[in-house]
């Protein structure tokens, strides 16, 4: 409740900033923009959280926001049935794919702006360009491209839908932005678009980190600057845990 209070406060500070600013400053801060925290700290026990987007917007309009993060490569691979045994066949290699995107909006994106729109600004998962690279001659780059969506869907990686953007009056709005427990480290990139008439009247970029934290973080390092000893270091853990058990169990 405290916490939501704060929110509140901050909000009405913002539109009391865009009812007293002068117009060219109106005009400049044609929309405000802010998180409720910019780093997603995953320690050990992380299952998930909710970072709060919040905003005003100097005169009405329809607000998009748009949650990408670092850019992959990733394989999407057939499986076929030989022999009784369903095996990996042919595959499509995609390039530049977020390995996180959401999107929300205070309306149905559909009757916001056109389609034409969407495509110049990359906004929503159809109107992102991933290179592909296919070795399956008998099948269309959107077979792979659709299994691809639908894999990172099921992940929770990708929304199934739009969230929804709600409005606290015609100037002030908020959203939550839903980070799942496998969300991937990196710097996310947030873009928030005032449209009106459907067109872009204002684009605000704010920046979100998700990274890892305490003793996880150090393990992960330390496991991907020095792979091999940490192999050996695991097996080592291994074969003791195995030899002490035994031993327990024999003593029983």
């Amino acid at each position: 409740m405290h916490k939501s209070g704060a929110i509140i406060r901050t909000l009405l500070a913002v539109a009391a900033v865009l009812a007293v600013a002068a117009p060219e400053r109106a005009r400049s801060e044609a929309l405000v923009v802010d998180l409720s925290n910019h780093l997603v700290a995953i320690t050990t026990g992380f299952t998930g959280t909710d970072v709060l987007l919040f905003g005003a917007v100097q005169s009405e309009g329809d607000v998009i926001v748009t949650v990408k993060g670092p850019d992959q490569d990733m394989v999407v691979r057939r499986k076929e049935r030989k022999v009784g045994i369903w095996v990996n066949s042919e595959s499509a290699t995609f390039r530049n794919v977020p390995a996180y995107y959401a999107s929300a909006s205070n309306r149905p994106m559909e009757i916001i702006a056109n389609s034409q729109l969407y495509n110049d600004y990359r906004i929503g998962l159809e109107h992102q360009r991933f290179v592909t690279e296919i070795d399956d001659k008998d099948r269309n780059s959107s077979d792979y491209r659709d299994a691809l969506l639908r894999n990172m869907r099921a992940a929770g990686l990708f929304n199934q839908r739009p969230a929804k953007i709600s409005f606290l009056s015609n100037q002030l709005f908020r959203t939550d932005i839903h980070f799942p427990a496998n969300t991937p480290t990196g710097t996310y990139t947030i873009n928030v678009y005032l449209i009106r008439d459907g067109r872009i009247a204002s684009v605000k970029t704010t920046p979100l980190v998700v990274s890892k934290t305490g003793v996880s973080a150090e393990v992960y390092d330390f496991a991907h600057r020095y792979s091999a000893l940490y192999g050996i270091i695991a097996v080592i853990i291994a074969i003791g845990a195995g030899w002490i058990a035994s031993v327990a169990f024999r003593k029983r």
